[in-house]
């Protein structure tokens, strides 16, 4: 897939350490393109690749709602949609529908049942790239799905149907503080030279041979609300299906990271 390749073309590029000089500069131009903010981070020259820039650690944590019943958004993003699923139905963008089993690898009536809403967090390129669980999670699976690196933006998601199902993903299947199943969904995109999931060191995306591969837990793995669950290596969207809440967000709102965006009921 040609995407595929020049994604990892890119990756190695942006995993380069050219001379400080140099480095600078292409930091900086990248900051000025894309009007990133950096109070909250390390100075522009303090990184030696430009992967460096993308993964970059927050210099001091965010504060956020501890409360069991609020949920957190797992990323700085913007809420590109958000709804119920409905007979097996969840929306890419207003007027595109997709398989919701289809994208998890589930049989949606055996797992989902009323009371899952979904939301799709579009991470762009000027956007704080590491992602947090958004409440207590004990992960009992994670699946790989090879596939695409179709661009995820609005133009992209309004042009190419199923392209979450398309594109490479990681689903992350777990049991929320009140029992409920959970899916957390990673999706990879256009220039994304990896995925990272900081507990499963296993999962390898974009790689030259990759297959679809799951890992089973006998003891399931405890993520605290608020901790680093992984990182992109450039912009990308993470999905959330969960249940038995209320969102506090809307279609169109730009959240970060330790923001509350919903209450369990």
């Amino acid at each position: 897939m040609i995407r595929n390749i020049a994604s990892r073309y890119f990756g190695k590029f942006a995993s380069y350490a050219f001379a400080p000089k140099i480095q600078k500069i292409i930091n900086s131009t990248y900051v000025k393109i894309f009007d990133i903010d950096l109070r909250e981070f390390q100075s522009v020259q303090s990184y030696p690749t430009l992967n460096a820039l993308f993964t970059r650690e927050l210099r001091v944590k965010r504060e956020f709602d501890t409360s069991p019943k609020t949920l957190i958004s797992p990323c700085d993003s913007l809420i590109m949609e958000q709804g119920n699923v409905q007979n097996n139905s969840a929306l890419q963008i207003k007027g595109m529908v997709y398989c919701v089993s289809e994208l998890l690898g589930e049989v949606l009536g055996e797992v989902l049942g009323e009371g899952y809403v979904y939301t799709n967090y579009y991470l762009s390129p000027r956007d704080y790239h590491r992602y947090h669980a958004p409440c207590d999670m004990w992960v009992e699976e994670v699946r790989y799905f090879a596939g695409e690196l179709l661009p995820v933006n609005r133009p992209s998601l309004l042009k190419n149907h199923n392209l979450f199902i398309r594109n490479e993903r990681v689903v992350v299947v777990a049991k929320d503080n009140k029992g409920n199943k959970m899916f957390y969904v990673a999706v990879g995109a256009l220039n994304v030279g990896q995925m990272v999931l900081n507990f499963e060191p296993r999962v390898q995306t974009n790689k030259k041979a990759n297959i679809n591969t799951s890992y089973t837990y006998s003891e399931p793995i405890f993520v605290a609300k608020g901790e680093e669950m992984g990182m992109f290596k450039m912009g990308s969207t993470i999905l959330t299906f969960q249940r038995d809440y209320t969102p506090l967000t809307h279609i169109g709102e730009k959240v970060r990271f330790g923001d509350s965006v919903g209450e369990y009921h």
